[in-house]
């Protein structure tokens, strides 16, 4: 949590279920993590990990987001 605040300057909230919670609980804003990572894995090439350097993932996530954000900008 502390490297994330160092390393981009983003707050980290983690949400944790409640303790004496059974079953299916809704947890708060989720969603947008998980539909940020649909729109990144649309992408073929990264659904499987077939790189063997992690910069070239990194990067090729990079180029996956910008489009991501490009073709919704426009």
């Amino acid at each position: 949590m502390h490297w994330a605040a160092d390393k981009t300057h983003i707050t980290l909230e983690i949400i944790r279920r409640g303790t004496q919670t059974k079953g299916f609980e809704v947890l708060p804003r989720r969603w947008v993590v998980e539909r940020t990572f649909a729109w990144i894995f649309k992408n073929r090439r990264l659904v499987r990990d077939y790189e063997q350097l992690t910069a070239v993932a990194e990067t090729l996530i990079i180029i996956a987001a910008s489009a991501t954000l490009l073709r919704r900008w426009s």
